[in-house]
């Protein structure tokens, strides 16, 4: 097991971002996805992302340089994970993919390994089961976009360790970050508020009570939120939410029971800023 080394698995918008902040952090850092297309795509978002903190003065031209250096990329999900101290998952939030990527991860890297999933609803004592040493196995739920956002939910499941809480919370602060550590739940805390707030502008918007263009003006100048909620849904993407939003249903009840228009919204395929289309339109994809 090599010191110092994070396995970040997934190179979407939450993987690159990850992998980010753990360069930065000085940390090396094994990017895993399934081609090399889709991994040169997510280096180029980092360069992006490093220029950009290069232009507000926030990088400097010798940590983006070096933080660069520390980044390899990979297809092979077992010798990428096998020498890591960390292996940070950021694949679709899928119970069904996350328990069969843990299952796989615990026999390919070493037992003393920290096993951290950035789900943003999901249990991570159900990702655990399915681990050898789930007392290794952490939630940490950073927030898009990573480079930006200060929070890093620490999740501890039935079983994990004071130890993987502690190591958690170390890694976290290394990358610039403030952890909140909590008792897993359904949601955690940001989301399940989140969650509810995002359903009831869509319920809003449904009954004609105001634009969307309106409820976001609302909510940023009337609350002092920095986004709007369908700000917000657009950049963290419309299939996620609904996603999200029919978990905590199940286990939540009726007030998460997702809205009507958000569902016609994920049918029609209007996802967000990903595809450049979700409650409001983009030029860039």
């Amino acid at each position: 097991m090599d010191k110092d080394t994070i396995c970040v698995v997934g190179g979407g918008t939450m993987g690159r971002g990850i992998a980010y902040v753990a360069a930065l952090g000085e940390y090396h850092v094994r990017l895993v996805d399934t081609s090399e297309e889709l991994l040169q795509h997510a280096r180029q978002e980092i360069e992006r992302s490093m220029d950009a903190g290069r232009a507000r003065g926030k990088v400097s031209d010798e940590a983006a340089a070096t933080a660069l250096e520390r980044l390899s990329l990979h297809t092979d999900l077992h010798s990428a994970a096998a020498p890591a101290e960390c292996v940070i998952e950021a694949i679709p939030e899928s119970i069904e993919l996350k328990v069969d990527t843990f299952a796989r991860l615990s026999d390919y890297c070493d037992g003393d390994a920290l096993l951290a999933s950035n789900t943003s609803a999901l249990s991570i004592t159900e990702i655990a089961a399915a681990a050898s040493g789930p007392h290794r196995v952490i939630g940490m739920h950073f927030f898009n976009p990573v480079p930006k956002m200060m929070l890093i939910e620490v999740v501890r499941g039935l079983e994990t360790s004071d130890d993987a809480v502690r190591r958690a919370v170390t890694m976290s602060e290394r990358m610039g970050k403030t952890p909140a550590v909590i008792h897993e739940a359904p949601g955690f805390i940001t989301t399940r508020i989140n969650a509810l707030l995002g359903n009831e502008a869509f319920y809003m918007l449904q009954e004609g009570v105001a634009t969307a263009e309106e409820i976001d003006k609302a909510l940023k100048l009337g609350l002092n939120h920095p986004m709007g909620p369908f700000e917000m849904v657009d950049l963290v993407g419309l299939d996620t939410r609904l996603s999200i939003l029919k978990y905590l249903h199940s286990v939540l009840g009726e007030k998460y029971r997702p809205c009507p228009l958000m569902e016609k919204y994920v049918k029609a395929g209007r996802l967000g800023r990903k595809v450049g289309r979700g409650v409001f339109e983009y030029s860039e994809t």
